[in-house]
């Protein structure tokens, strides 16, 4: 191959490359938050790992990352994130999941000793325009960060924004890894879930550690580029962009059987 045509191979794969890259992520994904009772984690543990998760493949569902808190996890908490084409498809998967008789078995099998789960919480979502491809890859990292963001009535354009132009590139240069940003999709039709659509923001990032995570926001916060935007953000907005207490953190850490690690 000639040095000409070589470069123009380059050339048209790269561009395919960044093309497929900016390529808007329009999957429906859904996070579940599922409490254990007393003595079940590990039960619980054990029918996703040997059960579920391939049932929920065999079914059309993309598993993404299942975590739970780090520390002590007194509520018995499992965190889990999965992808599907759309609602329709979300719906239709969840309908077969159900009626698979493989998966009754694992059902009724491990409640011989006690029902496992004491409730479960779920919200849809939709991937923001500057978020990368929620993939299912190996961070490795030492913590993850989920962050849930509640804006003012209105506010949530001005805080996408934010992150659009400022926030991100500013994480990044902290020593911050951005994983994933979601907002609540429009149809929460079948969720249970206390968060509004219109105004919440839901994100995911990695750090070394939590203590190299306490280090990186304190210098987010002290730079001067991240104070120029929050004011200039604000004074644009006419107010905080978030209500009072309106940002949780809760570090996570993936399960032995999480896709995302």
């Amino acid at each position: 191959m000639n040095p000409a045509m070589h470069r123009l191979l380059s050339f048209l794969t790269l561009g395919l490359v960044a093309a497929q890259a900016s390529a808007a992520d329009t999957r429906l994904f859904e996070m579940r938050v599922y409490f254990a009772n007393e003595g079940k984690l590990d039960a619980l543990h054990a029918r996703f790992r040997d059960h579920t998760m391939k049932l929920f493949e065999k079914h059309g569902m993309t598993n993404l990352g299942y975590f739970v808190p780090t520390g002590a996890n007194p509520e018995r908490k499992l965190v889990y994130f999965l992808a599907y084409p759309d609602k329709a498809a979300r719906d239709a998967s969840w309908k077969g999941f159900m009626n698979d008789p493989a998966w009754k078995k694992a059902f009724a099998d491990s409640h011989k000793d006690g029902v496992i789960v004491a409730r479960v919480e779920n919200a849809f979502l939709t991937a923001t325009d500057y978020s990368a491809l929620a993939e299912a890859k190996n961070y490795g990292v030492g913590a993850f960060e989920l962050r849930t963001y509640t804006t003012e009535a209105g506010r949530l354009p001005n805080l996408n924004a934010r992150f659009r132009d400022h926030t991100l590139k500013l994480f990044e240069k902290q020593g911050m890894t951005n994983v994933t940003y979601w907002n609540l999709a429009a149809d929460q039709k079948g969720a249970k879930s206390k968060l509004v659509a219109e105004n919440t923001l839901i994100y995911l990032l990695t750090h070394k550690s939590e203590d190299a995570a306490k280090a990186s926001f304190g210098a987010f916060r002290a730079d001067p580029a991240w104070i120029a935007a929050k004011e200039a953000s604000e004074k644009k907005a006419g107010g905080s962009l978030t209500i009072k207490d309106g940002v949780k953190s809760e570090f996570l850490v993936p399960t032995d059987y999480s896709p995302v690690k």
